[in-house]
């Protein structure tokens, strides 16, 4: 992936925080990252802020992921 600006390089790190610590988490990364985006939506407030303490269930060691986060990943 080429990143060209700034926020390009900040959001690209993000992303592979993201799914680095879910792998280190032995969560399929696909199906984490898929709730992620399918749930956060849910939790935002009227201004897209979502408040960090309503975070820590979707967070990669938290146990109360769906079932499918913890689907074998493929190596």
């Amino acid at each position: 992936m080429t990143v060209n600006t700034i926020r390009g390089a900040q959001a690209s790190a993000v992303i592979y925080s993201i799914t680095e610590t879910a792998r280190a988490n032995g969560l399929n990364v696909y199906h984490y990252v898929r709730t992620l985006l399918e749930l956060l939506v849910s939790i935002k407030d009227g201004e897209g802020n979502i408040d960090k303490e309503k975070m820590e269930p979707f967070m990669p060691w938290s146990k109360t992921l769906p079932d499918e986060c913890y689907s074998k990943r493929r190596t």
